[in-house]
């Protein structure tokens, strides 16, 4: 379409999508996903609607259809608050702004993505206070895991990793960490995509491509910064690998995440990028991996005892005979009648120990370090989520849907 036609169209848009109709219902959508607590709002057009999703608990619930008529001045208005270039529907976007919620200010990371039926927009939304007094004695660990961490974050130097998938809280785990060893006489330097939340006395740098600063760019730099502590958002290459290794082993705490799907797997995926096993064996000190359940309702919680052939005794691990004692939410207007409200994470702490470190260095598999660990009463990710459902946090459904197992039941 020739400029001249094309630029009319945009004004009579942005006139559209600032009439108060489509503001007050932008406003909606966004203060009620503040007030369910969601992560992420989803705007997702269909052949002759757009449907509203909320992520609540981690997991998507539909909230409201918009009209098809509507539909383009709604995205649009996302798109004109979000600095975004609303005559632009070909390619994906991305953008931010921040809100007001009474005493509380959230951040507001949006994205675009063209479908066959319009735009598609997921916001991400982040309460900026809302991480600025986590305690490591609040994120989940269990007295044994909360020890075990403990131990190795006073440790001089070395490296901490945390491991699980996208959205299961390794960033909260971090920055608790990070507030547990925040002292003045410490200088602690972050670099992070993005920058999720401020941290007070902390030095947080944000990565971005488009000028070169990478991971491991910011990380180079943070090594001329005298630092104490370091944390890395992600361990994604062998560059920063090799340099994160390096600073471990000079001297430096480094605290950073990694993507496998259990602690094991955490140190045995620095082999694999190219460090050196005894590198690896010699600068890890422990590797956690963490998954998110949801919490059961605590207004409509109720006990049940499991019968003697129910299949979950078999994921539990239990004898027919053995009372078993579980509960579940029965669903109220608390919780919005799902029966639950809230997440809790559940963790497996692997600190690497002499016997594991020869077995590092000998080049050991993921599965001969895992049965070591576990001979070494390492609590798995199951075991933990097992002993929260027990005493009446979580549904043994949670566990099971979170958490990686070889039994049929």
């Amino acid at each position: 379409m020739p400029a001249d036609r094309q630029e009319p169209e945009n004004i009579a848009l942005e006139a559209e999508v600032n009439e108060a109709p489509v503001v007050r219902l932008v406003n909606s959508i966004l203060f009620q996903a503040i007030e369910q607590n969601a992560s992420d709002i989803h705007i997702e057009p269909q052949e002759d609607h757009a449907r509203v999703r909320y992520r609540i608990d981690g997991m998507l619930r539909e909230i409201m259809t918009i009209p098809q008529r509507i539909q383009l001045a709604l995205i649009s208005r996302v798109k004109i608050i979000s600095d975004m270039d609303i005559a632009e529907k070909r390619v994906p976007q991305d953008g931010r702004f921040q809100l007001k919620f009474g005493l509380r200010e959230i951040d507001l990371r949006v994205s675009t993505m063209p479908t066959v039926y319009g735009e598609k927009i997921v916001a991400r939304l982040l309460d900026k206070g809302n991480m600025k007094s986590f305690k490591i004695n609040q994120i989940g660990l269990g007295p044994e895991n909360l020890k075990r961490f403990m131990s190795v974050l006073r440790r001089p130097h070395g490296m901490i990793l945390i491991t699980g998938p996208t959205g299961s809280g390794k960033t909260t785990t971090l920055y608790a960490a990070l507030n547990e060893i925040n002292k003045v006489e410490r200088n602690i330097i972050t670099v992070e995509d993005p920058v999720e939340y401020t941290l007070k006395g902390i030095n947080q740098t944000q990565v971005n491509t488009k000028s070169g600063m990478t991971f491991a760019a910011g990380l180079r730099a943070i090594l001329r910064q005298d630092p104490d502590v370091i944390m890395v958002g992600e361990i994604r290459d062998s560059e920063t690998a090799e340099i994160a290794t390096r600073a471990a082993m000079t001297g430096h705490m480094v605290l950073s995440t990694i993507h496998t799907n259990n602690a094991a797997g955490a140190i045995i995926r620095l082999v694999d990028m190219g460090i050196e096993p005894f590198l690896v064996a010699s600068s890890v000190l422990a590797a956690t991996a963490q998954r998110l359940v949801r919490l059961i309702c605590p207004k409509c919680r109720r006990a049940y005892v499991l019968g003697p052939d129910a299949p979950e005794r078999e994921f539990i691990g239990v004898s027919p005979d053995k009372p078993v004692t579980l509960y579940r939410g029965l669903g109220c207007d608390e919780c919005d009648y799902v029966g639950y409200r809230g997440r809790l994470a559940i963790h497996e702490i692997l600190p690497v120990t002499a016997a594991l470190r020869a077995l590092v260095t000998k080049n050991a598999s993921v599965d001969e370090i895992e049965l070591k660990a576990l001979a070494e009463k390492m609590i798995s990710l199951k075991t933990d989520g097992i002993r929260k459902a027990l005493d009446g946090l979580t549904t043994i459904e949670e566990v099971m849907r979170v958490t990686y197992t070889d039994q049929a039941w």
